[in-house]
């Protein structure tokens, strides 16, 4: 009898023991998986920061090449002109009216040459400006899931797209909770630079409305509700200037997909937020010139 209880509760420890390593090892399994997936979407992020990182330097390239190559007609003719002036002066047979005339040329040569490096520099203020937008954009939205939300950057421009089945059900201009969860995340990257201005697009695929939906009696009236849907949310929710924002209705008309399949209807059917450039900048620049 002894014998058989010293057996029983040695049976019974080892059992025990064995519980609880499988309740740890399991418990280890599942923070692996959790830490696993976190890993990816920052793997996802990166990636995406790397690719509109990417595309902004082929585009900076091409503009930077432009921009050598005026630079260097510049400092050609910049030597052409100091030569023929050394040699009118050595000949003496230039007047006092033309050499002010030659003079004034070299001063806008000159001039020309500072306009040029100020366009570089607001064109590298600029870019740089979008590419923390982006960047901060992704971090704040990084995870969603992207086939529901693409930001890109495109000729200076950042747009951020939201899929339809994310914004709205289908027919309706009422927000859903999940899309002012987006809103408020782009909100507060918004509210950070309150120099930006953007503005809504409400796009649709080319379905027609079936009947009257409230106000609504076609595409045109549907993009537009709720551009105007995601500016008041903006607006009134989460505290934008209003003199910042602009809403529009693209309707049916600027499709980036087939409207044949099924794929593509749902990609037409999107909400578009355009960060506009600030092109008083630049208008800035061409009065000096002037």
């Amino acid at each position: 009898m002894k014998v058989s209880y010293l057996v029983l509760a040695a049976f019974t420890t080892v059992s025990m023991i064995s519980c609880v390593s499988s309740k740890k090892f399991k418990a280890e399994q599942a923070r692996y998986a959790e830490l696993n997936g976190r890993y990816d979407s920052l793997q996802n992020n990166l990636k995406g920061c790397e690719d509109a990182k990417a595309e902004e330097a082929r585009k900076r390239a091409g503009l930077q090449s432009d921009l050598d190559a005026l630079a260097k007609q510049l400092d050609l003719l910049k030597q052409n002109n100091t030569s023929a002036l050394k040699q009118l002066e050595d000949l003496s047979v230039i007047s006092s009216s033309q050499a002010e005339s030659i003079k004034k040329s070299l001063d806008n040569i000159g001039a020309k040459d500072a306009y040029i490096q100020d366009l570089q520099a607001q064109m590298a203020r600029k870019d740089s400006l979008n590419m923390a937008l982006v960047m901060n954009l992704k971090g704040a939205l990084g995870n969603m899931d992207d086939q529901d939300i693409n930001i890109k950057v495109d000729k200076g421009v950042v747009y951020v797209d939201i899929s339809d089945k994310l914004m709205f059900k289908s027919g309706s201009y009422s927000i859903t909770p999940k899309a002012k969860e987006v809103l408020g995340k782009v909100a507060t990257v918004l509210k950070a630079q309150p120099d930006i201005e953007f503005m809504v697009e409400g796009h649709t695929d080319n379905n027609e409305l079936r009947g009257n939906i409230g106000p609504m009696k076609d595409n045109w009236d549907l993009s537009v509700m709720r551009a105007t849907s995601v500016v008041r949310t903006l607006q009134k929710q989460y505290g934008l200037d209003p003199a910042k924002m602009a809403a529009a209705g693209r309707g049916e008309f600027k499709p980036v997909s087939d409207n044949t399949t099924s794929e593509g209807k749902a990609a037409n059917r999107r909400t578009r937020i355009v960060i506009l450039p600030q092109l008083d900048q630049f208008f800035k620049l061409l009065e000096k010139k002037a």
